[in-house]
């Protein structure tokens, strides 16, 4: 376990202050192993945040998907909609047009995860229907309105959290969808004027860190073996990778 803390000085010097000290939990992708690794060293106690990203590339998406739905039962867990898991829905909804780009950016190893075998790789749109359709069936009801509901966003005094990115230039309630899920060119570029702190995944980076009012923690999971979490307290985060 790597312990990382570092003190938020920085050009945007605004201090970070939540309302409550919470736990967010970087992109898991289909890593079981290291998700209940990083939950067993989390503080108890502390409301949990997920970015969002718990499918595709890993091979436990499944498992993870489960777990995590188990865990946002609770009134400590939130979580949040990555864009993987927008992307496994919009193959749900169209699979003949959205299926193809899915199976690329992961969903092979997600449907190989409930036990889902592909024939081809390059089904045709009948294959992907069905493909859906089994996947439907192996989610549950249960499962499958729950991601629907998950929200894009949450916020703790001048904290943030969102999976991808915010437009700096426009409140966070103001976001549009696909900034949240998928990024903004100014994300990171430029500051925000109205002091608020955003943490997101989706963006790998080799070390997390917090400046600048920027909080990144997706360390790439799947690719890395190193999942991240952000312990963010009144004036200071703190890391724990796995």
């Amino acid at each position: 376990m790597q312990i990382l803390s570092r003190l938020l000085r920085a050009s945007f010097d605004t201090p970070i202050s939540p309302d409550q000290p919470f736990v967010a939990i970087g992109d898991v992708h289909g890593r079981m192993d290291l998700l209940t690794r990083l939950l067993d060293d989390c503080p108890a106690g502390f409301r949990r945040i997920f970015v969002g990203d718990y499918v595709d590339r890993g091979p436990q998406s499944a498992e993870v998907l489960h777990l995590v739905h188990h865990l946002a039962a609770t009134e400590d867990t939130v979580c949040l909609l990555g864009n993987h898991e927008r992307m496994l829905l919009d193959f749900l909804d169209a699979p003949e047009r959205c299926g193809s780009r899915w199976l690329t950016f992961g969903g092979l190893q997600t449907l190989e995860s409930f036990g889902i075998a592909v024939s081809r790789p390059k089904p045709d749109k009948h294959e992907l229907i069905a493909l859906a359709q089994t996947l439907k069936d192996a989610l549950s009801p249960t499962v499958l309105a729950w991601l629907r509901a998950c929200p894009l966003s949450w916020q703790s005094g001048n904290v943030a959290v969102v999976h991808a990115a915010a437009d700096p230039r426009a409140p966070i309630a103001h976001q549009v969808a696909d900034t949240l899920l998928w990024g903004h060119a100014d994300f990171r570029r430029k500051h925000r004027s109205d002091g608020v702190w955003v943490l997101h995944g989706h963006t790998i980076v080799d070390v997390a860190k917090a400046r600048n009012g920027v909080v990144s923690i997706d360390t790439g999971a799947y690719a890395t073996n190193r999942l991240t979490a952000a312990i963010v307290t009144r004036g200071d985060v703190e890391f724990l990778t796995t």
